[in-house]
């Protein structure tokens, strides 16, 4: 076992069987958990709600509980793809052509700077 999945078991992103947990929340907290219905799973759901993350999923449309949701923020989801595709219509980082992780940091930064002055 490598030093990363030692260190992932221990945070527990990884499980006891080496498998990756559904939702991903180390060294952070949220008050929300915003994903499409394709999230929509009941692993997702108890483990946002073990770390008390309420999970604004819209249900699939077979469930038999139909779960209630903050529609106002499911809504706002939009706007954060809108954001990620803007991100990734600059090439740098679409295809990652920088080696080290603080390059691409910086051309993130880079790009969101430009977007926020399109904006302003």
């Amino acid at each position: 076992m490598s030093l990363l999945e030692q260190a992932l078991k221990k945070s527990g992103v990884l499980g006891a069987s080496g498998s990756r947990s559904p939702v991903v929340t180390v060294g952070f907290a949220a008050a929300h958990l915003i994903a499409d219905r394709g999230y929509d799973t009941n692993a997702i759901v108890e483990q946002a709600q073990q770390h008390n993350t309420k999970p604004v999923i819209s249900p699939k449309k077979h469930r038999r509980e139909q779960r209630d949701y903050d529609r106002y923020l499911y809504k706002l989801r939009h706007l954060i793809e809108n954001a990620f595709m803007k991100l990734k219509g600059w090439r740098v980082i679409a295809t990652r052509f920088a080696k080290r992780t603080s390059s691409y940091l910086a051309a993130v930064q880079i790009r969101c700077i430009f977007l926020w002055t399109q904006i302003s």
